[in-house]
């Protein structure tokens, strides 16, 4: 059968986009034999069953993770990523809960990806519901952070937790989250570099959660420098080879 020739769209990366026959950008996962390479995005049902049971696991657990790991930062109250920043902003002047915001702007975010022509995959969609959930849900249990080895501890826990839940969930090869497939989206569909596009819209985000009262300090610079690594780190050892095509 023929599924229609797909090229590279930009560097491949784990929950890249690629460009099918008729200019239409998809998210999917780009490995091949343990590197990053040209490959179609990763249907579910076009997927072993073993290997979607597999998938499917590691991107739950690993959303699960991402979104306990962001809770605890949050409590630490020493500062939190740019897009939470954002989210705690919101949360503070409507009152609803900072996963349930993060849920809402999610879906806006996703509007984003209807003029870029990007698909969401399965991942995207759980990205955009369970990160919240478990986000809200953690929160209630754990209470803010006191005293200042206790609060350093839940961010450094929280930072590494979330790391390797980001890994799980990107390695699945199920499609990336609503706010990396914008950025990378927008990227390859103007030509501007990827770094430049990511640094103008997080920062941008970044400010206006903090005129609206999120969480901005030591965490969020070490959030901006950390992440990076510890996900190279993660991925190389948890990302899920690419199955071959079914015909």
């Amino acid at each position: 059968m023929n599924r229609g020739r797909r090229s590279r769209c930009g560097s491949a990366h784990p929950g890249a986009h690629f460009r099918n026959e008729n200019g239409r950008v998809e998210a999917g996962n780009s490995y091949e034999s343990g590197g990053p390479a040209s490959y179609p995005r990763l249907a579910v049902l076009a997927i072993p069953a073993t290997d979607r049971i597999r998938r499917f696991t590691q991107l739950v657990v690993g959303l699960v993770l991402f979104g306990g790991g962001l809770a605890l930062m949050v409590r630490s109250g020493l500062g939190i990523g740019p897009w939470d920043v954002l989210h705690q902003g919101l949360s503070g002047r409507t009152g609803i809960p900072i996963g349930t915001v993060g849920i809402a702007v999610g879906v806006v975010v996703m509007l984003g990806w209807v003029p870029l022509r990007l698909r969401p995959g399965i991942g995207t969609i759980l990205n955009t519901v369970l990160v919240g959930v478990v986000l809200d849900v953690t929160m209630l249990v754990v209470d803010d952070v006191e005293g200042t080895e206790a609060r350093w501890t839940a961010l450094l826990v929280g930072l590494l937790v979330a790391a390797a839940g980001t890994a799980l969930y990107i390695g699945a090869g199920l499609g990336t989250g609503p706010r990396d497939g914008l950025m990378t989206g927008y990227s390859e569909r103007t030509g501007m570099s990827l770094r430049v596009v990511r640094t103008t819209i997080e920062v941008s985000v970044l400010v206006v959660g903090a005129l609206l009262g999120g969480q901005v300090g030591p965490g969020t610079l070490l959030f901006a420098f950390a992440i990076g690594p510890l996900l190279q780190y993660g991925l190389g050892r948890v990302t899920i080879p690419a199955s071959p095509p079914i015909e």
